[in-house]
């Protein structure tokens, strides 16, 4: 169920129409889909592990009510924002800029080039609480039942 990157994202309720939804990779799509990614990104903070604790649980929160109401698609969004509270946290904790490679140069040409780790602690336990929230989001009981339902959906037709 590759994401389909083509669909006019500006313009699709995907509430109101759940069969146009791909899973894709990841993240995919975390930023696109609506009208949960205005309900979730509010929410979505990582900077000191205080704040990576609220907003995970605020986001988990959501996961589990979307759950309730058997929107595969709420959850699964909720679930990508919490994957990507965990990438992000962690990209900031292994480089400071949020920067994993240095920017391409004259000399360098399309090599890319991996900046040096600065370690930053505050950032690392933000990383490991999205990771926790994550972990038990992708492994809940429900989730992975609609997740099987949504992909059966798609191998069907």
């Amino acid at each position: 169920m590759l994401f389909n990157y083509s669909l006019d994202f500006k313009n699709i309720d995907f509430r109101q129409h759940p069969e146009l939804y791909r899973v894709g990779k990841g993240e995919q799509g975390v930023l696109l889909v609506e009208p949960y990614k205005s309900e979730i990104l509010p929410y979505w903070r990582f900077k000191t592990p205080d704040i990576a604790r609220e907003s995970s649980e605020k986001i988990y929160d959501m996961f589990l009510d979307y759950l309730e109401q058997d929107d595969f698609i709420g959850a699964d969004m909720a679930r990508k924002f919490i994957q990507m509270g965990y990438t992000r946290s962690r990209r900031y904790a292994n480089h400071k800029s949020g920067r994993k490679y240095k920017q391409k140069s004259e000399t360098s040409g399309d090599k890319k080039e991996i900046l040096p780790y600065e370690v930053d602690q505050v950032k690392a336990e933000s990383a490991v609480i999205f990771k926790t929230k994550w972990i038990q989001a992708k492994t809940n009981k429900k989730y992975q039942e609609l997740l099987a339902k949504h992909k059966q959906m798609f191998e069907s037709n």
